[in-house]
């Protein structure tokens, strides 16, 4: 897999492919790492993801934004964000979820736009439409994630939401019921105490109350990324890839 790094739109990328020199990929995968966490923090998801479905290799590129906020002031040099999240919330905290679920967070619009723009050098780059590019985040990545999706003026192949939350919860709502034909695969551990996981199932229960198709994957685990996630990714991903 040839890793190089790039800029879309607005935002640095690391892309991940194995495609032949020269072509054109028949599905892009862009995912957006969490709070916190380095720009690079999900790059090696491409290549597990592609052990579980080596047909992936071939066909997908695999696109890493680093999110717009640096951390640096925190005392984090490395350290990305996509918006910035209440201190209750990153200390694990936060017991009003009901409120931090209908809440639009700071900086939000900043993040979409950034995101949006990416979307939008990717697929003049790759020729793909929208149709054609699975997006998908960590955390707050996931987010993020789940905001464009539901914004696109064309809905994505596929949006998987690891470990994230519920924001925005009456727009989201009103705008995932435009987008029935939107796959999703949610995925969340029991035991997380960075973003709870009755949060997960109400977003689970806003996305199905409003008729799309989603898989919802929980684990007996804390804030991240298990196995059986990455496994039923990898299918969700080949699924995307063979539907037309």
């Amino acid at each position: 897999m040839r890793s190089v790094r790039t800029r879309l739109g607005e935002l640095d990328c690391v892309v991940v492919e194995a495609l032949a020199e020269g072509a054109n990929p028949e599905l892009a995968v862009v995912l957006c790492h969490g709070f916190g966490a380095p720009a690079t923090d999900l790059v090696p998801l491409a290549n597990e993801l592609v052990e579980l479905k080596p047909e992936l290799g071939a066909k997908v590129r695999f696109v890493f934004p680093a999110a717009p906020l640096s951390l640096s002031a925190m005392g984090m040099p490395f350290a990305r964000a996509w918006f910035h999240l209440p201190q209750e919330v990153l200390m694990g905290q936060e017991r009003d979820w009901e409120k931090f679920a209908v809440s639009t967070p700071e900086g939000l619009v900043q993040a979409r736009r950034g995101l949006m723009s990416l979307l939008s050098a990717l697929s003049t780059a790759t020729k793909l439409p929208y149709g054609r590019i699975v997006l998908g985040g960590f955390s707050q990545g996931g987010m993020v994630s789940t905001d464009v999706a539901l914004r696109l003026e064309e809905a994505p192949a596929g949006l998987c939401i690891l470990s994230g939350t519920l924001i925005c919860q009456d727009e989201w709502k009103q705008r995932a019921e435009k987008r029935k034909s939107l796959p999703v695969l949610q995925s969340h551990g029991r035991y997380d105490d960075i973003l709870a996981f009755r949060q997960a199932e109400q977003l689970q229960k806003l996305f199905t109350d409003a008729g799309l198709s989603l898989e919802f994957v929980p684990f007996n685990g804390p804030h991240t990324i298990a196995p059986e996630t990455l496994e039923r990714m990898a299918e969700f991903l080949h699924t995307r890839l063979t539907s037309r």
